[in-house]
């Protein structure tokens, strides 16, 4: 696994810089959430910081097929970058992906082509991801998700699906941050 952040910041990088500055600047800011919390997810570390940079280059102008960014960033890591296959797990399930695909009709496609990485690396995800602003700085998940609601709408497909998936977002988050607090309370 090691030196997959070598590849993973460039090839982000070259998806959504130019075409999408500020995907590109929430994506570092999820990065860098991610090396925050490096304790709790152990040897997975890098794994989750890669999946981090990466987990939005479905948004890119190249990779947009379906409209559904994780199915999308998911399918091109697989099929033409050749990411390891638990990025590529990761990146489509991030944030509660499946209420998204659900409500997109793409929830069989999803869970059929990409099986879900352990629950405490997706929270770990989803932490990073609902804990940064659409800038790269650190938010809290209450915030990010009137954000996101916010700049969708409310009756919109993104607005709707926020909004049912804020329960789960907020249950995934306060997991992660027990084991933060585990972490520092064990001695030294």
């Amino acid at each position: 696994m090691t030196g997959l952040t070598e590849w993973a910041y460039p090839l982000a990088e070259s998806l959504l810089a130019e075409p999408l500055p500020r995907r590109w600047k929430h994506s570092l800011g999820v990065a860098e959430r991610a090396r925050t919390i490096a304790a709790v997810v152990g040897e997975d570390a890098e794994l989750l910081e890669v999946a981090a940079v990466l987990h939005d280059i479905g948004y890119s102008p190249d990779l947009a097929k379906t409209g559904f960014h994780p199915l999308d960033g998911a399918r091109y890591l697989r099929d033409v970058a050749q990411a390891d296959t638990r990025v590529v797990n990761l990146v489509a399930h991030h944030s509660c992906a499946w209420m998204e695909a659900e409500a997109r009709g793409l929830r069989a496609e999803l869970e059929g082509e990409f099986p879900r990485e352990s629950a405490h690396l997706n929270d770990a995800l989803c932490f990073c991801d609902m804990n940064t602003t659409p800038d790269g700085t650190p938010t809290n998940p209450v915030d990010r998700v009137n954000e996101i609601a916010g700049r969708y709408g409310p009756d919109s497909l993104i607005g709707t699906f926020i909004r049912r998936a804020e329960p789960e977002i907020l249950a995934s988050t306060a997991r992660v941050l027990e084991r933060v607090a585990t972490v520092k309370r064990q001695p030294m």
